[in-house]
């Protein structure tokens, strides 16, 4: 019997409420989630590196008020929050929110396990559905996979959690994570794109072999897909757009146009065609933002539209 969850097809990234780039009012952030709500959307996704702790906090206490049976949780372990300095802010990792933390990598069981503990304080919630190990080829990534992903494994049979995940940019640690026969889900960040899809050599067969589900997020790359124009300042993978990128991009955008849509209902949309990628998260700060990204979810593209992008 499989263990993968039934995943809705949009989610909400909850990156924003951690005051992504810029504060988030509470109005904004209240609104954003009522808005997800009332339009459908009952997959939402969090983590303790969002404005250290600030994501969290917001999201479990915006979604207090609604049945917790109704929805999937998610949140993510690696980093531990520890009492930071408190004498500016984390801009240098682009979240305003003043620096009363600091994070530290830590992928051992006690590590794990107290990061979870941790998150569950901060919702103020009983538990989180998927817990994702978060970007573990950037932290000790030999012991992420000889004692956090078997940690998770190991919740996941105590019933602590219900689906064990891994979230990364990178494709090869992913399709590694995979074939471990530990994973219930992962996060694919950006490698699985209207723009560019070297997921689909390895990871997204492996996945399928493995009764994987995929949520994508990034599927933006970074704003380029963004926007109904792609403008000569755009930007990729949180750098300026080369001019290749820039011509590719603007030819997807000029397909789009012709045929009476816009190039983000088709970044939205493309992931979901393969068969290994349930859901596409998108981050939301705004009832604006929510209710544009639900109308690119459900807006139809012609067949004959994404016939021309796979040709």
């Amino acid at each position: 019997m499989s263990r993968a969850p039934v995943l809705p097809q949009l989610g909400f990234g909850a990156a924003q409420l951690g005051n992504l780039y810029r504060v988030t009012t509470d109005a904004e952030a209240r609104g954003a989630v009522e808005t997800a709500w009332e339009g459908g959307i009952r997959l939402f996704d969090t983590a303790p590196h969002y404005g250290i702790g600030t994501s969290e906090q917001r999201l479990g206490a915006l979604l207090k008020p609604y049945p917790r049976d109704e929805y999937l949780l998610s949140t993510k372990v690696g980093r531990l929050l520890l009492p930071g300095p408190g004498d500016g802010d984390d801009m240098a990792h682009d979240f305003s929110v003043p620096n009363h933390h600091v994070r530290a990598w830590d992928m051992s069981e006690t590590g794990i396990r107290r990061s979870h503990a941790e998150s569950l304080e901060r919702l103020g919630l009983e538990r989180v559905d998927i817990l994702y190990l978060h970007d573990p080829e950037e932290g000790p990534t030999e012991q992420a996979f000889a004692e956090a992903l078997p940690t998770l494994a190991a919740m996941r049979e105590e019933g602590l959690i219900s689906h064990v995940g891994v979230g990364s940019k990178d494709a090869a640690i992913l399709t590694r994570a995979v074939r471990t026969g530990l994973c219930d889900v992962i996060m694919l960040s950006g490698r699985y794109t209207l723009l560019e899809q070297p997921a689909a050599a390895e990871l997204l067969p492996a996945c399928l072999e493995h009764d994987v589900q995929v949520v994508a997020v990034s599927v933006f790359n970074s704003g380029i897909l963004a926007r109904a124009e792609v403008s000569d300042d755009a930007r990729y993978e949180y750098s300026a757009a080369s001019a290749p990128l820039l011509a590719r991009a603007r030819a997807l955008a000029d397909l789009a146009r012709a045929h009476g849509v816009e190039l983000p209902d088709l970044a939205v949309q493309y992931p979901l065609r393969h068969p290994a990628i349930s859901s596409v998260v998108l981050g939301m700060r705004t009832p604006e933002q929510v209710r544009q990204n639900i109308a690119r979810a459900r807006r139809p593209i012609p067949a004959q539209l994404w016939e021309q992008i796979d040709a």
